[in-house]
């Protein structure tokens, strides 16, 4: 059987912060399917999201998605990747469903159709309305998480996905995730400190 190709290269990425490196020089490509950023605290696991989401930018080294290199064309690369934040407050004073309609406009390939199923799946129906400073924790997680498998981007990056769900939400979460697995040309990149369980992982990043 071919190899697929990578969906997203990295190589060479440098970064640190003013008291100390964070990585030196790391390399690595992300397959189609679910990959593990695996890490202790303060490894940098959620760092290496937002420079692969192009949020900070690596002091050296470069990252394609699909062609699509950051550095040549950051507005074009930043098009092919999503990544859920749950300690960002940029949407905190509107609701999801505005925040919803504003998302294709965003993401060339954004799926209305599977938005539909995704807020059903996390029961999102009785929230969809409100500030998102209203919701909880678990909550905005679930809208976070609606957005991301929605959104159609070849590279999905989400920051510990299990964390303040509900027992039916995170038996969702986990048929989604045993779903991307076997996706032939999308990609999601979890943090997190262990593996989900029963989702084969296309790939593991060690820091």
């Amino acid at each position: 059987m071919k190899k697929a190709s990578p969906v997203l290269q990295a190589q060479g990425l440098c970064f640190r912060w003013p008291e100390r490196f964070l990585f030196e020089d790391l390399s690595f490509d992300v397959p189609p399917g679910v990959s593990l950023i695996s890490g202790e605290e303060h490894s940098g696991k959620t760092s290496l999201l937002q420079l692969l989401a192009g949020d900070t930018h690596p002091q050296s080294g470069t990252l394609v998605i699909r062609g699509d290199s950051l550095h040549e064309d950051p507005e074009r690369y930043r098009q092919q990747v999503f990544r859920t934040d749950p300690r960002s407050e940029s949407i905190d004073q509107i609701s999801a469903a505005t925040w919803f309609q504003s998302l294709p406009g965003r993401y060339p390939n954004f799926d209305p159709e599977a938005l539909v199923d995704l807020i059903q799946g996390f029961a999102l129906d009785p929230h969809i309305e409100k500030p998102m400073y209203m919701l909880s924790a678990g909550s905005k997680r679930k809208v976070l998480l609606t957005a991301a498998f929605a959104s159609g981007t070849p590279l999905t990056l989400i920051d510990q996905p299990f964390a303040a769900l509900d027992t039916p939400s995170m038996r969702f979460l986990s048929a989604l995730l045993q779903e991307a697995a076997e996706h032939p040309g999308r990609a999601w990149v979890l943090a997190d400190y262990e593996a989900p369980v029963d989702v084969v992982l296309a790939s593991v990043i060690g820091l």
